[in-house]
Protein backbone atom coordinates (compact mmCIF):
# COMPACT_ATOMS: atom_id res chain seq x y z
CA UNK A 1 0.00 0.00 0.00
CA UNK A 2 1.17 3.42 -0.87
CA UNK A 3 -0.68 6.30 1.50
CA UNK A 4 0.95 9.20 3.16
CA UNK A 5 -0.94 11.67 5.01
CA UNK A 6 1.25 15.24 6.09
CA UNK A 7 0.33 18.51 7.78
CA UNK A 8 2.00 21.52 7.17
CA UNK A 9 2.94 25.03 5.71
CA UNK A 10 3.00 25.71 2.47
CA UNK A 11 6.69 27.12 1.78
CA UNK A 12 5.52 29.68 -1.18
CA UNK A 13 2.64 30.56 -3.19
CA UNK A 14 1.32 27.01 -5.82
CA UNK A 15 3.09 27.04 -8.84
CA UNK A 16 0.61 26.20 -11.19
CA UNK A 17 0.67 25.48 -14.96
CA UNK A 18 -1.77 24.01 -17.59
CA UNK A 19 -1.78 21.27 -20.47
CA UNK A 20 -2.34 22.28 -23.45
CA UNK A 21 -4.76 20.94 -25.42
CA UNK A 22 -9.01 20.62 -25.80
CA UNK A 23 -8.93 19.59 -22.10
CA UNK A 24 -6.97 21.55 -19.81
CA UNK A 25 -5.67 20.53 -17.05
CA UNK A 26 -4.37 22.09 -13.65
CA UNK A 27 -1.09 20.92 -12.59
CA UNK A 28 -0.03 22.40 -9.10
CA UNK A 29 3.49 22.07 -7.36
CA UNK A 30 4.04 23.09 -4.03
CA UNK A 31 6.68 22.62 -1.20
CA UNK A 32 5.28 21.73 2.66
CA UNK A 33 6.95 22.21 5.48
CA UNK A 34 6.35 19.24 8.04
CA UNK A 35 7.85 19.40 11.29
CA UNK A 36 9.59 16.66 12.82
CA UNK A 37 8.16 14.71 15.61
CA UNK A 38 11.28 13.97 16.98
CA UNK A 39 14.97 15.78 16.22
CA UNK A 40 17.92 12.73 15.94
CA UNK A 41 21.10 13.60 17.25
CA UNK A 42 19.98 17.60 17.82
CA UNK A 43 20.85 18.32 21.59
CA UNK A 44 19.36 21.78 20.69
CA UNK A 45 15.12 22.56 20.78
CA UNK A 46 15.46 24.03 17.43
CA UNK A 47 12.59 22.67 15.09
CA UNK A 48 13.64 21.26 11.98
CA UNK A 49 11.17 20.53 9.22
CA UNK A 50 11.06 18.05 6.06
CA UNK A 51 10.70 20.19 2.91
CA UNK A 52 7.89 17.42 0.91
CA UNK A 53 7.27 18.26 -2.82
CA UNK A 54 3.60 17.75 -3.73
CA UNK A 55 1.49 17.79 -7.35
CA UNK A 56 -1.97 18.21 -7.68
CA UNK A 57 -3.76 17.46 -10.69
CA UNK A 58 -6.96 18.77 -11.67
CA UNK A 59 -10.05 20.24 -9.90
CA UNK A 60 -7.14 20.22 -6.62
CA UNK A 61 -4.55 22.07 -8.96
CA UNK A 62 -7.25 24.22 -9.45
CA UNK A 63 -8.48 25.35 -6.29
CA UNK A 64 -4.52 25.15 -4.51
CA UNK A 65 -4.15 27.93 -7.34
CA UNK A 66 -7.40 30.13 -5.68
CA UNK A 67 -6.79 29.41 -2.12
CA UNK A 68 -3.47 28.37 -0.86
CA UNK A 69 -0.85 30.82 -0.51
CA UNK A 70 2.86 30.86 1.18
CA UNK A 71 2.03 30.07 5.09
CA UNK A 72 -1.07 28.44 4.91
CA UNK A 73 -1.22 25.59 7.29
CA UNK A 74 -2.45 22.15 5.18
CA UNK A 75 -3.17 18.65 5.52
CA UNK A 76 -2.64 16.43 2.30
CA UNK A 77 -3.02 12.45 1.58
CA UNK A 78 -1.78 11.32 -1.68
CA UNK A 79 0.71 9.16 -2.47
CA UNK A 80 4.87 8.69 -3.32
CA UNK A 81 5.46 8.44 -6.63
CA UNK A 82 9.65 8.25 -7.39
CA UNK A 83 11.25 8.75 -10.42
CA UNK A 84 14.65 9.91 -12.41
CA UNK A 85 15.34 11.94 -15.54
CA UNK A 86 18.79 13.19 -17.07
CA UNK A 87 19.89 16.63 -16.54
CA UNK A 88 21.72 18.81 -18.82
CA UNK A 89 24.91 17.81 -17.64
CA UNK A 90 24.28 14.01 -18.01
CA UNK A 91 24.18 13.41 -14.63
CA UNK A 92 21.19 10.94 -13.53
CA UNK A 93 18.51 13.06 -11.07
CA UNK A 94 15.98 10.72 -8.94
CA UNK A 95 13.24 12.40 -7.76
CA UNK A 96 10.19 12.26 -5.25
CA UNK A 97 7.09 13.67 -4.85
CA UNK A 98 3.40 12.98 -3.03
CA UNK A 99 0.73 13.22 -5.69
CA UNK A 100 -1.61 14.69 -4.25
CA UNK A 101 -5.52 12.96 -3.93
CA UNK A 102 -7.03 15.09 -1.26
CA UNK A 103 -5.68 18.36 0.63
CA UNK A 104 -8.14 20.66 3.02
CA UNK A 105 -7.06 24.19 5.25
CA UNK A 106 -5.85 22.76 8.68
CA UNK A 107 -6.77 25.72 10.79
CA UNK A 108 -9.02 28.55 10.37
CA UNK A 109 -8.49 31.55 8.74
CA UNK A 110 -8.24 33.67 12.04
CA UNK A 111 -5.45 31.28 13.72
CA UNK A 112 -3.47 31.33 10.31
CA UNK A 113 -0.16 32.91 11.14
CA UNK A 114 0.49 34.21 7.61
CA UNK A 115 -0.98 37.10 6.40
CA UNK A 116 -1.53 36.05 2.59
CA UNK A 117 -5.40 36.37 2.65
CA UNK A 118 -6.01 34.50 5.98
CA UNK A 119 -4.54 36.63 8.51
CA UNK A 120 -7.05 38.05 11.49
CA UNK A 121 -9.01 40.84 9.34
CA UNK A 122 -12.61 40.46 8.94
CA UNK A 123 -14.26 38.82 5.77
CA UNK A 124 -17.60 39.46 5.37
CA UNK A 125 -20.78 37.09 5.17
CA UNK A 126 -20.83 36.67 9.34
CA UNK A 127 -16.94 36.93 10.40
CA UNK A 128 -17.35 39.93 12.52
CA UNK A 129 -19.48 42.04 10.96
CA UNK A 130 -22.63 44.16 12.05
CA UNK A 131 -25.28 41.27 12.00
CA UNK A 132 -22.19 38.80 13.83
CA UNK A 133 -23.57 36.69 16.57
CA UNK A 134 -22.61 38.09 20.43
CA UNK A 135 -19.04 36.09 21.45
CA UNK A 136 -19.64 33.33 24.11
CA UNK A 137 -19.06 33.78 27.47
CA UNK A 138 -15.59 33.37 28.50
CA UNK A 139 -14.22 30.47 30.97
CA UNK A 140 -12.99 31.76 34.33
CA UNK A 141 -9.33 31.28 35.40
CA UNK A 142 -10.57 27.26 36.74
CA UNK A 143 -11.35 26.20 33.56
CA UNK A 144 -15.28 27.09 34.51
CA UNK A 145 -17.88 29.08 32.55
CA UNK A 146 -19.28 31.83 33.94
CA UNK A 147 -23.04 31.71 35.04
CA UNK A 148 -24.72 35.07 35.61
CA UNK A 149 -26.78 35.28 38.20
CA UNK A 150 -30.93 34.64 38.12
CA UNK A 151 -30.43 32.08 35.79
CA UNK A 152 -30.22 28.87 38.23
CA UNK A 153 -33.64 27.92 37.30
CA UNK A 154 -32.79 27.60 33.84
CA UNK A 155 -30.41 24.73 34.22
CA UNK A 156 -31.64 21.15 33.97
CA UNK A 157 -29.73 19.94 37.37
CA UNK A 158 -29.84 21.91 41.20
Amino acid sequence: MNKVVLMGRLTRDPEVRYTQGENQMAIARYTLAVDRRFNRGNSNDENTADFIPCVAFNKAGEFAEKYFRKGTKIAVSGRIQTGSYTNKDGVKVYTTEVIVDDQEFAESKNNSSSDGGYGNSNYGGGFGGANSQPAAPMAAGDGFMNIPDGIDEELPFN
